[in-house]
């Protein structure tokens, strides 16, 4: 049998580096594909990645995407803080520009698979591949991949999905290349830090309110997109007991705290949902992820009369914030995806 061709997306790191590794082993002929973006250290990084090319003898191609990176994930960005949301550009990464633009670029070379680093496996049936979290739940990303089509999964390949974290440094060892301690950061282009970034991008430190949740103001803030729903520093109220940011209004340039019990939600309303097979009827009950480092909770996505669509949890959930994805597991597999719209308002079925 002819061996097919396989397009790794190597970062030079040691996911995407045994990722490659393991698929050479296995008989596919290997070609790295290298995404030149907006990063600080671009060039150090891609002299890693030919240096790792170079040492499986796999040929590495440079895809330059750093436009439709700019435009698809970093305005987006800029703009839903600006908003007062919190999002997750690594979501709309791996959507648009990792399995959408670098995985046409692939297949437009000839490649038959398209494969990366991630902690996720794929379960196959009826001709369609479906999405599952990994085996070892401590490294599972497939939370981050969440919002991937059927079609943009049909030829993926992730390789680590049966492996840990431990045994792929050890793997990637045996070759002489050591990755330790060079865990990549949770978003690629913030070097000098959130707000340095987003002030960088045309955000204002303008004054605005600290409000309770009866509308008093107890103080004041310098930009409501340097916080989040959550969130405990830098808000300057001493008290005996500490108060948390609990709902931004990007519009009024208005922070609203409270404290810990205020942070508690048993529901959320949701847009943009995307279910990964045919809709089911609702209400669909199954684990309801808030966040990438959620553990995901019993809930049912509900749609009212005129087709609005909320998530009810089986128990009241700690910071729901705005911006974010939730996703939908049946067991491991993902079967859908949500953004979270702004909260309903706080009854008394709200609080633990």
């Amino acid at each position: 049998m002819t061996a097919l061709n396989v397009g790794v997306a190597m970062s030079g790191g040691v996911d995407s580096t045994v990722a490659a590794l393991l698929l050479s082993e296995q008989g596919w002929r290997v070609h790295g594909f290298f995404m030149r973006l907006p990063l600080p250290g671009r060039d150090a990084q891609l002299q890693r990645v030919r240096e790792v090319a170079d040492r499986l003898a796999v040929p590495l191609t440079v895809i330059d995407l750093e436009q439709p990176f700019t435009d698809r994930v970093i305005r987006s960005f800029v703009d839903s803080y600006r908003a007062g949301l919190t999002p997750n550009p690594c979501i709309h990464c791996n959507e648009q520009i990792k399995f959408g633009l670098l995985a046409e670029a692939m297949r437009a070379a000839g490649m038959d698979r398209v494969a990366t680093g991630h902690y996720a496996r794929l379960v196959r049936a009826g001709g369609r591949a479906s999405l599952a979290r990994a085996a070892h739940r401590a490294k599972d990303q497939s939370y981050f991949l969440a919002r991937l089509r059927p079609e943009q999964l049909d030829d993926v390949l992730f390789p680590l999905g049966e492996w840990s974290k431990e045994a792929v440094h050890r793997r990637a060892e045996t070759l002489g290349l050591h990755f330790r301690g060079e865990e990549s950061q949770d978003v690629c282009f913030l070097a000098t830090g959130l707000s340095a970034f987003l002030a960088s991008h045309g955000l204002d430190r303008t004054t605005g309110p600290l409000v309770s949740a009866d509308g008093s103001t107890i103080g004041q803030h310098t930009g409501c997109w340097q916080f989040t729903v959550g969130q405990r520093r830098g808000l300057g109220l001493p008290d005996a007991t500490p108060w948390y940011v609990t709902a931004l209004d990007g519009a009024a340039n208005r922070v609203v705290v409270g404290k810990a019990a205020d942070l508690m939600r048993q529901e959320c309303n949701v847009h943009a949902v995307h279910w990964t097979d045919a809709p089911p009827s609702l209400p669909w009950r199954g684990l309801v992820q808030l966040r990438s480092r959620h553990t995901p909770a019993a809930a049912e996505v509900i749609a009212d009369s005129a087709g609005a669509v909320r998530i009810v949890f089986a128990a009241p959930q700690r910071a729901i914030t705005p911006g974010q994805f939730t996703v939908f597991y049946e067991h491991d597999r993902v079967v859908g995806s949500a953004v979270i719209s702004r909260p309903t308002p706080a009854t008394a079925g709200d609080r633990p």
